[in-house]
Protein backbone atom coordinates (compact mmCIF):
# COMPACT_ATOMS: atom_id res chain seq x y z
CA UNK A 1 0.00 0.00 0.00
CA UNK A 2 1.20 3.24 -0.88
CA UNK A 3 2.43 5.39 2.21
CA UNK A 4 0.44 8.34 2.37
CA UNK A 5 3.13 11.65 2.46
CA UNK A 6 0.39 14.65 3.22
CA UNK A 7 -2.24 13.88 6.05
CA UNK A 8 -5.07 16.18 6.58
CA UNK A 9 -7.93 15.55 9.15
CA UNK A 10 -11.24 17.77 9.88
CA UNK A 11 -9.19 20.56 8.48
CA UNK A 12 -10.58 24.03 8.53
CA UNK A 13 -9.85 27.72 7.65
CA UNK A 14 -12.11 30.33 8.93
CA UNK A 15 -11.78 33.79 8.22
CA UNK A 16 -13.59 35.99 10.56
CA UNK A 17 -15.86 39.09 9.85
CA UNK A 18 -15.69 42.13 11.77
CA UNK A 19 -18.52 45.00 12.24
CA UNK A 20 -18.60 48.06 13.57
CA UNK A 21 -15.60 50.97 15.23
CA UNK A 22 -14.86 48.07 17.94
CA UNK A 23 -14.30 45.94 15.38
CA UNK A 24 -16.92 43.33 16.79
CA UNK A 25 -17.03 39.70 15.42
CA UNK A 26 -19.80 39.04 14.01
CA UNK A 27 -19.41 35.75 11.95
CA UNK A 28 -17.21 33.82 9.63
CA UNK A 29 -16.37 33.14 6.05
CA UNK A 30 -15.80 29.50 6.53
CA UNK A 31 -13.86 28.66 2.99
CA UNK A 32 -12.60 25.33 4.29
CA UNK A 33 -14.28 23.39 6.47
CA UNK A 34 -13.96 19.47 7.94
CA UNK A 35 -11.66 18.41 5.21
CA UNK A 36 -10.36 15.14 5.76
CA UNK A 37 -7.78 13.22 2.68
CA UNK A 38 -4.75 12.11 2.32
CA UNK A 39 -1.75 12.81 -0.78
CA UNK A 40 -0.41 9.57 -1.51
CA UNK A 41 3.32 9.81 -2.11
CA UNK A 42 4.05 10.15 -5.71
CA UNK A 43 0.72 10.83 -6.79
CA UNK A 44 -1.22 13.61 -8.56
CA UNK A 45 -4.14 14.62 -6.52
CA UNK A 46 -6.41 16.95 -8.53
CA UNK A 47 -8.31 19.49 -6.81
CA UNK A 48 -11.33 21.03 -9.16
CA UNK A 49 -14.52 22.51 -7.80
CA UNK A 50 -16.12 25.98 -8.90
CA UNK A 51 -14.71 28.90 -8.44
CA UNK A 52 -14.64 30.55 -4.54
CA UNK A 53 -14.93 26.78 -3.20
CA UNK A 54 -11.64 26.72 -1.19
CA UNK A 55 -9.23 25.14 -3.52
CA UNK A 56 -6.54 27.76 -3.31
CA UNK A 57 -6.90 28.03 0.10
CA UNK A 58 -6.86 24.86 0.66
CA UNK A 59 -3.29 24.44 -1.13
CA UNK A 60 -2.31 27.45 1.05
CA UNK A 61 -3.16 25.93 3.85
CA UNK A 62 -1.39 22.78 3.43
CA UNK A 63 2.17 25.03 2.75
CA UNK A 64 1.35 26.42 5.79
CA UNK A 65 0.92 30.19 4.16
CA UNK A 66 -2.23 30.81 5.83
CA UNK A 67 -2.53 29.20 9.40
CA UNK A 68 -5.57 26.54 9.92
CA UNK A 69 -8.61 27.73 12.26
CA UNK A 70 -8.55 23.95 13.47
CA UNK A 71 -7.92 20.07 12.29
CA UNK A 72 -4.55 18.50 11.72
CA UNK A 73 -2.02 18.42 8.63
CA UNK A 74 0.83 15.85 8.80
CA UNK A 75 3.34 15.32 6.75
CA UNK A 76 5.59 12.22 6.36
CA UNK A 77 8.84 13.29 5.04
CA UNK A 78 11.79 10.95 4.32
CA UNK A 79 15.42 12.05 5.02
CA UNK A 80 17.47 10.62 2.15
CA UNK A 81 20.62 11.51 3.92
CA UNK A 82 20.45 8.59 6.56
CA UNK A 83 17.16 6.95 5.15
CA UNK A 84 14.45 7.55 7.61
CA UNK A 85 11.26 9.46 8.01
CA UNK A 86 9.80 11.68 10.35
CA UNK A 87 6.20 12.45 10.97
CA UNK A 88 5.54 16.27 11.47
CA UNK A 89 2.03 17.79 12.42
CA UNK A 90 2.60 21.48 10.72
CA UNK A 91 -0.43 23.30 12.21
CA UNK A 92 0.94 22.60 15.53
CA UNK A 93 4.11 24.21 14.73
CA UNK A 94 5.49 28.13 15.11
CA UNK A 95 6.57 30.11 12.56
CA UNK A 96 10.22 29.54 13.65
CA UNK A 97 9.65 25.75 13.81
CA UNK A 98 8.05 25.55 10.31
CA UNK A 99 11.17 27.10 9.02
CA UNK A 100 13.05 23.95 8.62
CA UNK A 101 10.41 21.96 7.19
CA UNK A 102 9.48 24.79 4.24
CA UNK A 103 12.28 23.28 1.83
CA UNK A 104 10.01 20.14 1.88
CA UNK A 105 6.74 21.63 0.60
CA UNK A 106 6.75 23.87 -2.43
CA UNK A 107 4.05 25.86 -4.59
CA UNK A 108 3.87 27.01 -7.96
CA UNK A 109 1.48 29.96 -8.34
CA UNK A 110 -1.64 30.54 -10.92
CA UNK A 111 0.03 33.96 -12.28
CA UNK A 112 3.50 33.45 -13.64
CA UNK A 113 3.59 37.72 -14.11
CA UNK A 114 2.37 38.28 -10.69
CA UNK A 115 4.57 35.86 -8.63
CA UNK A 116 7.92 36.78 -9.86
CA UNK A 117 10.10 40.22 -8.71
CA UNK A 118 10.12 42.08 -11.28
CA UNK A 119 13.45 43.74 -10.27
CA UNK A 120 15.08 40.30 -10.23
CA UNK A 121 16.77 38.55 -12.42
CA UNK A 122 16.02 35.12 -13.26
CA UNK A 123 19.15 33.66 -11.96
CA UNK A 124 18.42 36.18 -8.64
CA UNK A 125 14.51 34.51 -8.70
CA UNK A 126 15.72 30.85 -8.79
CA UNK A 127 18.59 31.30 -6.09
CA UNK A 128 16.56 33.09 -3.68
CA UNK A 129 15.39 30.16 -2.26
CA UNK A 130 18.74 28.66 -1.94
CA UNK A 131 20.55 31.96 -0.19
CA UNK A 132 17.89 31.52 2.89
CA UNK A 133 17.80 27.56 3.24
CA UNK A 134 21.20 25.94 1.33
CA UNK A 135 24.72 26.26 2.38
CA UNK A 136 26.07 25.50 -1.16
CA UNK A 137 28.86 27.97 -2.56
CA UNK A 138 28.29 30.91 -4.94
CA UNK A 139 29.17 28.71 -7.51
CA UNK A 140 27.23 25.63 -6.58
CA UNK A 141 24.61 27.83 -6.72
CA UNK A 142 25.02 28.81 -9.78
CA UNK A 143 25.56 25.68 -11.12
CA UNK A 144 22.75 24.62 -9.30
CA UNK A 145 20.55 27.49 -11.30
CA UNK A 146 21.99 26.28 -14.63
CA UNK A 147 20.84 22.91 -14.22
CA UNK A 148 17.29 24.20 -13.16
CA UNK A 149 17.31 26.23 -16.41
CA UNK A 150 17.84 23.22 -18.49
CA UNK A 151 15.72 21.20 -16.09
CA UNK A 152 12.68 23.20 -17.51
CA UNK A 153 13.54 23.54 -20.66
CA UNK A 154 14.91 26.68 -20.71
CA UNK A 155 17.86 28.00 -22.19
CA UNK A 156 20.46 28.59 -19.40
CA UNK A 157 21.99 31.53 -21.26
CA UNK A 158 18.74 33.54 -20.66
CA UNK A 159 19.82 33.54 -16.79
CA UNK A 160 20.73 37.23 -16.77
CA UNK A 161 17.43 38.18 -18.50
CA UNK A 162 14.13 39.50 -16.33
CA UNK A 163 11.07 38.49 -16.35
CA UNK A 164 9.45 41.06 -18.66
CA UNK A 165 11.78 39.38 -21.34
CA UNK A 166 9.49 36.28 -21.75
CA UNK A 167 6.45 34.66 -22.74
CA UNK A 168 4.04 33.67 -20.47
CA UNK A 169 4.79 29.57 -20.70
CA UNK A 170 8.30 31.22 -20.37
CA UNK A 171 7.47 32.27 -16.77
CA UNK A 172 5.72 29.65 -15.56
CA UNK A 173 8.75 27.12 -16.30
CA UNK A 174 10.49 30.26 -14.28
CA UNK A 175 8.30 29.76 -11.41
CA UNK A 176 8.69 25.43 -11.67
CA UNK A 177 12.43 25.96 -11.45
CA UNK A 178 12.51 27.94 -8.45
CA UNK A 179 9.67 25.55 -6.52
CA UNK A 180 12.11 22.87 -7.90
CA UNK A 181 15.09 24.67 -5.81
CA UNK A 182 15.51 22.94 -3.21
CA UNK A 183 14.47 19.45 -3.91
CA UNK A 184 11.50 19.49 -2.40
CA UNK A 185 9.06 16.19 -1.98
CA UNK A 186 5.69 17.72 -1.98
CA UNK A 187 4.56 20.57 -4.63
CA UNK A 188 1.12 22.15 -4.78
CA UNK A 189 0.17 23.52 -7.84
CA UNK A 190 -1.76 26.74 -7.98
CA UNK A 191 -3.94 26.50 -11.67
CA UNK A 192 -0.56 26.78 -12.81
CA UNK A 193 -1.82 26.70 -16.63
CA UNK A 194 -4.94 29.11 -15.87
CA UNK A 195 -3.46 32.23 -17.49
CA UNK A 196 -1.52 30.27 -20.32
CA UNK A 197 -2.54 29.83 -24.13
CA UNK A 198 -3.89 26.63 -25.07
CA UNK A 199 -1.26 25.44 -27.08
CA UNK A 200 1.07 26.23 -23.79
CA UNK A 201 -0.94 24.55 -21.14
CA UNK A 202 -0.16 20.93 -23.02
CA UNK A 203 3.52 21.07 -22.59
CA UNK A 204 3.53 22.93 -19.29
CA UNK A 205 1.32 20.09 -17.92
CA UNK A 206 3.71 17.76 -20.07
CA UNK A 207 7.03 19.00 -18.03
CA UNK A 208 5.37 18.44 -14.77
CA UNK A 209 5.05 14.68 -15.89
CA UNK A 210 8.34 14.68 -16.94
CA UNK A 211 9.58 16.02 -13.66
CA UNK A 212 7.81 14.05 -11.46
CA UNK A 213 8.65 10.84 -13.38
CA UNK A 214 12.47 12.26 -13.08
CA UNK A 215 12.56 13.60 -9.68
CA UNK A 216 9.69 11.22 -7.44
CA UNK A 217 7.44 14.44 -6.98
CA UNK A 218 4.02 14.57 -5.71
CA UNK A 219 1.45 17.29 -6.42
CA UNK A 220 -1.85 18.70 -5.28
CA UNK A 221 -2.82 19.75 -9.02
CA UNK A 222 -5.78 22.80 -8.33
CA UNK A 223 -7.32 23.69 -11.98
CA UNK A 224 -10.56 24.39 -13.52
CA UNK A 225 -9.85 22.47 -16.41
CA UNK A 226 -11.31 18.99 -16.17
CA UNK A 227 -10.20 17.42 -19.36
CA UNK A 228 -6.63 18.53 -18.11
CA UNK A 229 -6.91 16.87 -14.98
CA UNK A 230 -8.10 13.64 -16.17
CA UNK A 231 -4.88 13.32 -18.15
CA UNK A 232 -2.45 14.28 -15.54
CA UNK A 233 -4.10 13.32 -11.66
CA UNK A 234 -4.00 9.57 -10.52
CA UNK A 235 -7.14 10.55 -8.02
CA UNK A 236 -9.49 13.58 -8.36
CA UNK A 237 -11.01 15.40 -5.16
CA UNK A 238 -14.41 17.34 -6.09
CA UNK A 239 -15.25 20.54 -4.09
CA UNK A 240 -17.85 22.57 -3.13
CA UNK A 241 -18.37 25.36 -1.23
CA UNK A 242 -15.52 24.62 1.43
CA UNK A 243 -15.97 20.80 2.09
CA UNK A 244 -15.00 17.80 -0.58
CA UNK A 245 -17.57 16.07 -2.11
CA UNK A 246 -16.05 12.63 -3.59
CA UNK A 247 -12.88 11.65 -4.12
CA UNK A 248 -11.50 8.80 -5.92
CA UNK A 249 -9.19 7.20 -8.62
CA UNK A 250 -9.61 9.55 -11.83
CA UNK A 251 -10.82 7.06 -14.55
CA UNK A 252 -13.14 5.79 -11.98
CA UNK A 253 -14.75 9.17 -11.31
CA UNK A 254 -14.90 10.47 -14.37
CA UNK A 255 -16.66 6.91 -15.82
CA UNK A 256 -18.91 6.90 -13.20
CA UNK A 257 -19.07 9.81 -10.63
CA UNK A 258 -21.50 9.38 -7.75
CA UNK A 259 -22.24 12.40 -6.23
CA UNK A 260 -24.90 14.59 -7.67
CA UNK A 261 -22.60 17.57 -8.36
CA UNK A 262 -19.92 15.88 -9.92
CA UNK A 263 -22.25 14.33 -12.12
CA UNK A 264 -23.15 18.39 -12.81
CA UNK A 265 -20.00 18.93 -13.06
CA UNK A 266 -19.26 16.22 -15.23
CA UNK A 267 -21.96 17.40 -17.68
CA UNK A 268 -20.61 20.64 -18.13
CA UNK A 269 -17.83 19.79 -20.21
CA UNK A 270 -17.90 19.82 -24.04
CA UNK A 271 -17.31 16.57 -25.73
CA UNK A 272 -15.44 16.25 -29.03
CA UNK A 273 -17.45 13.87 -30.41
CA UNK A 274 -20.27 16.35 -32.17
CA UNK A 275 -22.83 12.98 -32.55
CA UNK A 276 -22.31 11.95 -28.74
CA UNK A 277 -22.74 16.10 -27.84
CA UNK A 278 -25.73 16.70 -29.16
CA UNK A 279 -27.29 13.12 -27.98
CA UNK A 280 -25.69 14.09 -24.20
CA UNK A 281 -28.30 14.49 -21.27
CA UNK A 282 -26.59 17.87 -18.76
CA UNK A 283 -27.30 18.08 -15.52
CA UNK A 284 -28.37 21.84 -15.15
CA UNK A 285 -28.54 22.86 -11.94
CA UNK A 286 -30.87 26.03 -10.14
CA UNK A 287 -30.27 28.50 -8.07
CA UNK A 288 -26.72 30.06 -6.81
CA UNK A 289 -23.92 28.66 -4.50
CA UNK A 290 -25.03 29.84 -1.36
CA UNK A 291 -22.29 32.23 0.41
CA UNK A 292 -19.73 31.09 2.64
CA UNK A 293 -20.02 33.45 5.74
CA UNK A 294 -24.11 31.85 5.47
CA UNK A 295 -23.62 28.28 4.50
CA UNK A 296 -27.01 25.58 4.03
CA UNK A 297 -27.45 23.62 7.40
CA UNK A 298 -27.13 19.78 6.55
CA UNK A 299 -25.78 18.94 3.30
CA UNK A 300 -24.05 22.62 1.37
CA UNK A 301 -25.15 21.15 -1.44
CA UNK A 302 -29.10 20.36 -0.74
CA UNK A 303 -30.27 23.58 -1.68
CA UNK A 304 -29.15 22.80 -5.65
CA UNK A 305 -29.01 19.09 -5.67
CA UNK A 306 -31.86 17.61 -7.63
CA UNK A 307 -32.22 14.60 -5.62
CA UNK A 308 -32.49 16.07 -2.22
CA UNK A 309 -34.64 14.79 0.38
CA UNK A 310 -35.89 16.42 4.25
CA UNK A 311 -32.88 14.72 5.38
CA UNK A 312 -30.11 16.49 3.67
CA UNK A 313 -31.21 20.07 4.74
CA UNK A 314 -31.10 18.83 8.48
CA UNK A 315 -28.42 16.29 8.44
CA UNK A 316 -24.60 16.72 7.23
CA UNK A 317 -23.50 13.60 5.60
CA UNK A 318 -20.64 11.64 6.79
CA UNK A 319 -17.79 11.22 4.66
CA UNK A 320 -17.67 7.67 3.89
CA UNK A 321 -15.87 4.82 1.78
CA UNK A 322 -17.82 3.20 -0.70
CA UNK A 323 -17.19 -0.38 -2.00
CA UNK A 324 -15.29 0.45 -4.83
CA UNK A 325 -13.24 2.23 -2.95
CA UNK A 326 -13.69 5.84 -3.57
CA UNK A 327 -15.14 8.70 -0.97
CA UNK A 328 -18.34 10.64 -1.17
CA UNK A 329 -19.98 12.78 1.33
CA UNK A 330 -23.59 11.60 0.09
CA UNK A 331 -26.51 10.12 2.16
CA UNK A 332 -27.96 8.51 -1.10
CA UNK A 333 -24.99 8.08 -3.32
CA UNK A 334 -24.12 4.69 -3.19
Amino acid sequence: MTQSLVEIKQLCVHFPIFKGLMRKQVGAVEAVDQLSFDVLRGETLGLVGESGCGKSTTGRALLRLIDATSGSIKLNLQDSTNNSSTTVDITALGKGQMRPHRPQVQMIFQDPQACLNPRMTVASIIREPLDEHSKLSKSEKHAKVLQLLDDVGLNPSFANRYPHEFSGGQRQRIGIARALALSPQFIVCDEPIAALDVSIQAQVVNLLKDLQEKKGLTYLFISHDLSMVRHIATRVAVMYLGSIVELGPSEQLYKDPKHPYTQALLSAVPVANPAIEKTRQRTLLTGDVPSPANPPSGCRFSTRCPVAKEQCKTERPAWRELQDGRYIACHFAD
